[in-house]
């Protein structure tokens, strides 16, 4: 099957963090030390043989959610994605996890952690990951639709509400449970994975009107200056993925499986 993927990536300190605590994996790359630079970016076009792209959002204290993120994304720059993604990508989310674990424990690190937003874009589907609430939307027809599951528990209206699962977690506390589902490409599609830093600055009706009116190449560098004047209050990652398939009729089903 005949697809490619164009892609743009951007991460920005935010206009309120002293440190980027968010990380990325976009084509094989991650960001090795983001402190040195406000701002991370990478664009470029790949084919569909097991592309992966990911955003990581580190929580636990500055240098703590950096290092947990950072864990997380060279993690999944290791990921090899056989003839079952999501048996793989599930292997990777129990790597992960444990290898954040002993860090805090070697490091007598009380909490650390942080989200994983994945899809990977394998020669016959597309293989979706989440744990947290960073956040994964489809854009097909003019229409929006958040394809991840938040993590996140109750809490009162207008409070933002804590995580009940992220990458961190002791075994003996939790056993973490990633939501998972695949779907099938779809000529021109577009995928956006970000960090909250950008949904809880825009609402998704405002990300909607950027994707249908944009250039592709234009999309992440708009989304980032409107989250940014309206206050950039956390870092800020996005990731935009666009199908150009020469197969037109596939079905625009996830089939969720958890």
């Amino acid at each position: 099957m005949n697809n490619n993927i164009l892609f743009s990536c951007v991460s920005h300190i935010g206009n309120c963090r002293s440190m980027n605590q968010d990380n990325v994996i976009c084509n094989g790359k991650y960001m090795d030390n983001l402190n040195e630079n406000a701002k991370f970016f990478l664009s470029g076009t790949t084919s569909n043989e097991s592309a992966i792209f990911g955003v990581f959002d580190g929580m636990g204290g500055e240098e703590c959610g950096e290092i947990a993120s950072s864990i997380a994304a060279k993690n999944a720059s290791r990921i090899s994605v056989g003839k079952d993604a999501i048996a793989d990508i599930s292997k990777y989310c129990l790597d992960a996890n444990e290898e954040i674990c002993k860090y805090a424990q070697n490091h007598s690190i009380n909490s650390m952690g942080t989200t994983a937003a994945i899809l990977v874009f394998t020669k016959c589907e597309i293989v979706l990951c989440n744990i947290g609430d960073s956040k994964i939307f489809r854009f097909s027809k003019n229409t929006i639709e958040q394809i991840s599951y938040d993590h996140v528990v109750v809490s009162a209206y207008g409070v933002k509400p804590p995580l009940s699962q992220n990458l961190g977690i002791p075994p003996n506390e939790l056993i973490i449970d990633p939501y998972m589902a695949k779907g099938q490409y779809v000529n021109g599609d577009i995928y956006l994975i970000c960090s909250d830093g950008l949904t809880d600055m825009l609402a998704v009706d405002e990300i909607k009107d950027i994707l249908a009116i944009m250039p592709f190449n234009k999309v992440t560098e708009v989304l980032l200056s409107k989250a940014l004047d309206k206050g950039g209050k956390d870092n800020i990652t996005i990731i935009v993925c666009k199908i150009k398939s020469n197969t037109n009729w596939l079905k625009r089903i996830f089939k969720i499986r958890r």
